[in-house]
């Protein structure tokens, strides 16, 4: 694995995420941020902030698969969530969970979640983009 995650001593241990990566590998990959779209671009989950966190995580996780990556290699996530207010985050975990349940693994690189006023279609609550890196 070109990645290994790390949470330095002094620095708090977050459940969600892990403080560091350190990247060894030599090809770079970049997911488009992934919104809560099934295969046919149908929204799923249409204002339910759990049902989309859990798409949107399957979506990086098929977007990944499909350069011979997975959750493993990721190095970066970065979250937007629109209307973000601090008593959204056990939904968010909700879906997060959800999410690890069927990807069969959590996803905990470093994460950065940012609320947004708004994404590209008024239905999409939450989009979620990586990058990973593989040897």
């Amino acid at each position: 694995m070109a990645i290994t995650l790390v949470n330095p001593s002094g620095l708090p241990e977050i459940g969600a995420y892990r403080q560091v990566s350190v990247a060894t590998g030599s090809k770079l990959v970049f997911v488009a941020g992934q919104v809560a779209w099934d295969a046919d671009g149908v929204t799923v989950g249409a204002g339910d902030l759990a049902a989309q966190v859990e798409r949107c995580y399957l979506n990086v996780g098929t977007a990944l698969a499909g350069v011979g990556a997975s959750f493993a290699d990721v190095a970066k996530l970065t979250v937007h969530v629109v209307d973000w207010t601090p008593d959204k985050m056990p939904l968010f975990e909700q879906g997060l969970a959800r999410a690890a349940a069927r990807l069969g693994t959590t996803p905990v690189p470093p994460a950065t979640l940012l609320g947004v006023a708004a994404l590209d279609v008024p239905e999409h609550l939450v989009e979620i983009e990586a990058v990973a890196v593989l040897d």
